[in-house]
């Protein structure tokens, strides 16, 4: 990825913290007033974003870093990391809603509902849609995995602020005050969950997983009349820092000019195809057959 990307970056992030520590301020400030487990569970799922942009922050910040002798390969995995410390810190908060919601069973509190609260709870989730959506086409058009990644997060907290909207608008409807710590273990069935996709796809980065089908690379390399077979596909890194290899066998007896260009017009193509910055190395050996000949 490119350091002047980083910066963008960064100034997402940095805009984006500023809008969810509004909208966990508003959250929790509210949610403390009216006595609403599920707002203040809402408004700390909110904070959580708000530190997770920190920590994305940090991340960008040591992944801007250039290659030198001790990391040749860069230092994009710190992005990674990040990701990977995001969540954590969303199963922590997970685990203090659920202890809150407990305790909310042991002794139910009827939620004050008012005009002001859920005036503020539509402008929350307005600014939330918001933030999702445009960081999420940030993030594609700066290929980065950060930025994905929290989008991902903050989207789920839509959906998390229309239950606790419909949980508020039943309890003044007159349904038990049971209903509210039941939506606050809801949401942290939903905050569990984004921390499980964050962890699963930033885990796999760092594992070394498959990044790109084999077969849609095969698929690139034997579309070249020279090329005989293909095996030993490997794919690794992310988005941002893509790496491929693979074996490509050729007619014994081309030479080592045309094998040489050969392999070089392979590696612009699977770049077109994928990624233009992506590290491809094509190794060329004999096709078998012509070998046993």
């Amino acid at each position: 990825m490119k350091k002047n990307n980083f910066h963008r970056i960064q100034r997402v992030l940095f805009l984006i913290l500023l809008a969810n520590l509004l909208v966990a301020a508003l959250k929790i400030i509210i949610g403390s007033i009216i006595k609403s487990a599920s707002m203040t569970a809402d408004g700390f799922h909110s904070l959580s974003d708000g530190s997770s942009n920190i920590v994305g922050l940090i991340g960008i910040h040591f992944a801007a870093k250039p290659e030198d002798e001790d990391h040749p390969y860069g230092h994009t995995k710190y992005e990674t990391l990040a990701g990977l410390f995001i969540a954590v810190m969303l199963f922590l908060a997970a685990g203090k809603v659920i202890l809150d919601a407990v305790k909310r069973f042991i002794e139910p509190v009827i939620p004050e509902i008012t005009i002001e609260s859920l005036i503020v709870l539509i402008f929350t989730l307005i600014v939330n849609i918001v933030v999702s959506v445009v960081e999420y086409r940030k993030g594609k058009e700066l290929n980065s995995q950060i930025l994905i990644s929290d989008s991902m997060h903050t989207r789920s907290d839509i959906y998390i602020s229309l239950g606790v909207l419909i949980t508020l608008a039943g309890v003044k409807l007159g349904l038990p005050p049971e209903t509210d710590p039941i939506v606050s273990l809801i949401v942290a069935g939903f905050i569990i969950h984004a921390g499980y996709e964050i962890f699963k796809e930033n885990s796999d980065v760092l594992l070394d997983g498959v990044a790109i089908n084999a077969k849609e690379i095969s698929d690139v390399v034997l579309s070249f009349e020279d090329v005989k077979g293909v095996h030993n596909i490997r794919s690794r890194g992310s988005i941002n820092n893509l790496y491929i290899d693979l074996h490509i066998e050729v007619n014994s007896k081309l030479d080592v000019e045309k094998a040489h260009k050969l392999a070089h017009d392979i590696e612009d193509a699977i770049k077109a195809k994928f990624k233009k910055n992506s590290q491809v190395i094509a190794h060329i050996e004999p096709y078998e057959e012509d070998a046993k000949e």
